[in-house]
């Protein structure tokens, strides 16, 4: 599989972290730098909230009924904006099903893939992510548990580990001494 240079990130929150749960906001960190971020207006249907997760993203639900889109409107923006491009999340195994519950409550479908981070993700990568995450975090004046803004940080570490993966290191010259032996004169 080919490594994006910059790849797209999204990120999704909900309403809580269990089966009933449902998506509240997506944030997509774009491979142009930008941002796209949406709240959500709950369908009828969509009664859960976990006060633990509120506690995390900070998103009131009377704020969703407030601010949030109709899930018709961001389900058909986030296709005109994403349309046979590949999108990858962090956390896959929950952003996914909650994409999947967005499009099929708003009988729209979805036009783009979403795929786990860790497909594009080198060893090496892996190796240096959480302590370049915390590098990332470290530089951000004010921190905010919103989707786009994980996106970016998903996007931003990700740019990082893979300049640092794909600078050579050289070995100091005691370990080249150890690999090819010692110079002869």
């Amino acid at each position: 599989m080919r490594r994006p240079d910059i790849p797209i990130i999204v990120d999704v929150e909900a309403s809580g972290f269990g089966g009933t749960s449902y998506p509240i906001e997506i944030g997509v960190a774009l491979d142009d730098d930008t941002k796209y971020c949406s709240l959500i207006l709950p369908a009828p249907g969509w009664i859960h909230w976990d006060t633990e997760a509120e506690k995390v993203h900070r998103i009131a639900r009377d704020l969703l009924e407030t601010y949030g889109k109709p899930m018709q409107e961001v389900a058909a923006h986030l296709n005109t904006l994403l349309q046979g491009r590949t999108l990858y999340s962090d956390g896959w195994v929950v952003d996914k099903p909650w994409l999947t519950t967005l499009f099929h409550e708003a009988r729209v479908r979805m036009q783009f893939s979403v795929s786990p981070l860790e497909l594009i993700l080198s060893e090496q990568q892996m190796a240096r992510w959480q302590g370049t995450k915390a590098q990332v975090l470290a530089g951000v004046a004010q921190r905010r548990h919103r989707a786009s803004f994980d996106a970016w940080v998903v996007q931003e570490t990700y740019k990082r580990t893979l300049a640092a993966s794909s600078t050579p290191s050289i070995p100091a010259s005691s370990e080249c001494d150890a690999i090819v032996g010692p110079a002869s004169d």
